[in-house]
């Protein structure tokens, strides 16, 4: 019998303050040590906060992110849970968007950067240029932020080419304030979101796991779905919580995606 993997994917709220955001990183990642799983992941730019968004962002701090930063080093070192902590970061050029890995012994990783940046965010993010592979519990997994996971489907498949059996989707997309209230999951009126996290486990036959912010009017829920397009587990759409999966990776054949002849981009 395979080893399985089990992860969390914490739907957090909308941070009001870097520290606000420190507070629920520290419960989540105690909640996921309590819960016995090996790593749990935020939504995007959880700290300090999505910018975009139609919530208040306080000015860029380097200092303020270098401080959390360390701090879910210690927080991963004392719980003993690997965290993938999607963040601002500085940029000479500007403010990157990236997801920062950290081991259970609080080591960084490295981190992945959102390489397409949705339209709206050219004049907020500089974007990134390179992937990565990273490796917990002896599964490999990549990251993609966002937009890029949406309508980039080369982000996806680079990750599944390469080894990766899960790949990790941090996301903000709805609103606290304006919107429709989502129901059921891939609902025949909730958009295309949560139609394109299934087309990204099937085409490369990988599990995707896509975690949202709990926006009172999410777009599309926090979920997991598996290499078939199933949809393994959900959190309840507007509900704060951390939704804890266990999967057995060895179900993450990568058939599709190892037989790309590489005419594309990837």
């Amino acid at each position: 019998m395979s080893a399985t993997f089990r992860f969390g994917l914490a739907t957090a709220p909308f941070p009001e303050s870097i520290e606000q955001g420190k507070q629920w990183v520290e419960k989540f990642v105690e909640e996921a040590a309590e819960r016995g799983v090996a790593l749990v992941c935020f939504p995007e730019s959880y700290l300090p906060g999505m910018r975009g968004m139609d919530e208040p962002i306080g000015p860029h701090s380097p200092q303020a992110l270098e401080a959390a930063r360390a701090q879910a080093q210690l927080l991963a070192q004392r719980f003993h849970t690997a965290i993938i902590l999607p963040m601002d970061w500085d940029h000479p050029e500007g403010i990157q968007n990236l997801a920062m890995v950290i081991s259970p012994e609080g080591e960084l990783l490295g981190h992945q950067t959102k390489n397409q940046l949705d339209p709206t965010e050219d004049d907020i993010f500089v974007p990134g240029n390179a992937r990565q592979l990273f490796e917990i519990s002896g599964v490999t997994f990549g990251i993609t932020i966002c937009h890029e996971g949406f309508w980039y489907p080369e982000s996806v498949r680079w990750a599944a080419k390469r080894g990766a059996s899960i790949v990790f989707h941090p996301q903000a997309t709805g609103s606290n304030r304006t919107g429709r209230r989502l129901t059921e999951w891939r609902g025949k009126d909730n958009g295309n979101y949560e139609h394109a996290i299934v087309c990204r486990a099937v085409e490369n036959e990988i599990y995707f796991a896509s975690i949202n912010y709990a926006f009172a009017f999410q777009k599309s829920a926090t979920c997991v779905v598996a290499p078939t397009g199933d949809c393994v587990a959900y959190q309840p759409y507007g509900e704060a919580g951390l939704l804890v999966v266990e999967i057995d990776p060895e179900r993450a054949t990568r058939r599709l995606a190892l037989r790309d002849k590489g005419l594309g981009s990837v």
